[in-house]
């Protein structure tokens, strides 16, 4: 009997992971998939929390994506290692602090680990040519095969046909002509592909989880870099950054304030942390101070602040408790006024 292959897919939750696992499936190879946790990418995360988003499914689309393909989903943490592709990556930034490049590399090389180690054949990935301004370019795609070094076992299902033959190809484990041609950036062809498979739910096509692509997301991690004097970061820091209005109206410190209650209960969980204020005169939000050498004239604009964005922005005097390592005291101040927020305080 013909030995059955096995592939791992680089499953990232979206359309294009879930069409090109299930296309090399449909070719009798045996498929698992692999999910690598960043950190950066918390499906569920900020739209659990917030109201306005509630009607969003609540789910890991990774393993909704595995549910769907009925395959084994191995999950990852790889965030210590992942540190070095945001920070140092060797290709650049995209649009913002997204490495796209280098962390395609990185997922495709941890991949090929996974394989060697498992004893699987070949690495399946989404990509399109044309699709990522950056890592999914025709000249970038043997940058990655070549990089990561996995060469000619990784199979990219969707574009397979623009590309040089795979081993999976060669050796006939894969028919290049039940692979596809795609290109561009256009995803009607990936959701006629669905419509297809008779996949009729799953994630925004066009979507994407990395909130390093996110423009005030990267402003907000190249801030705490700034101020830290270095870059690093750990999970605390890259959740908190998804979460509440951040202002730093000091080069010493910014506040964290909650904007609705669901984003106040997650905070709440941060408040042996930081040092924190929250009204007590009026129904108001949790704000978090991050910073260092904290005076008394940074405790008082903040709490002026504090009132500023609680129910008692209009009244004469707000008092604010503020909690600093299990000592409380209170203040009341006048609440700082709309036109009194330089625009530039907030990040």
């Amino acid at each position: 009997m013909t030995q059955q292959r096995k592939a791992v897919a680089l499953i990232s939750g979206g359309l294009d992971s879930l069409l090109a696992a299930r296309a090399v499936m449909e070719q009798g190879v045996h498929v698992e998939g692999i999910n690598f946790f960043t950190g950066f990418c918390v499906e569920g995360h900020t739209h659990a929390i917030r109201k306005k988003d509630r009607a969003r499914p609540k789910r890991n689309n990774a393993l909704w994506s595995a549910e769907q393909l009925g395959i084994k989903l191995h999950i990852i943490d790889i965030i210590d290692e992942y540190k070095d592709v945001v920070i140092n990556p060797k290709h650049g930034y995209g649009a913002n602090l997204n490495p796209c490049l280098d962390c395609k590399i990185f997922m495709v090389n941890k991949a090929r680990e996974w394989i060697d180690a498992n004893g699987f054949d070949f690495i399946i990935t989404g990509e399109v040519i044309g699709q990522r301004p950056m890592s999914q370019r025709k000249d970038t795609m043997p940058v990655v095969a070549r990089d990561s070094g996995a060469e000619d076992r990784l199979v990219r299902p969707l574009c397979a046909r623009n590309l040089p033959a795979t081993l999976a190809e060669k050796e006939g484990w894969l028919d290049r002509d039940r692979l596809y041609a795609f290109s561009g950036r256009s995803r009607k062809p990936q959701m006629a592909l669905a419509k297809q498979f008779g996949f009729e739910d799953y994630a925004q096509p066009a979507g994407g989880c990395c909130f390093l692509t996110d423009k005030q997301y990267s402003v907000k991690l190249s801030d705490l870099w700034s101020t830290r004097g270095k870059r690093e970061y750990d999970l605390d820091d890259i959740m908190l950054l998804k979460v509440g209005r951040h202002l730093r109206p000091r080069p010493n410190f910014k506040i964290i304030v909650g904007r609705e209650e669901g984003e106040n209960r997650f905070l709440e969980g941060y408040r042996k942390r930081f040092t924190h204020m929250v009204s007590s005169s009026h129904t108001g939000p949790l704000v978090l101070l991050d910073g260092e050498d904290i005076k008394m004239d940074d405790l008082e604009l903040a709490a002026r602040l504090t009132a500023r964005f609680g129910q008692g922005r209009d009244a004469e005097l707000v008092t604010v408790e503020v909690h600093d390592k299990g000592v409380m005291q209170t203040m009341a101040v006048v609440p700082m006024q709309t036109e009194q927020i330089p625009a530039d305080w907030y990040l």
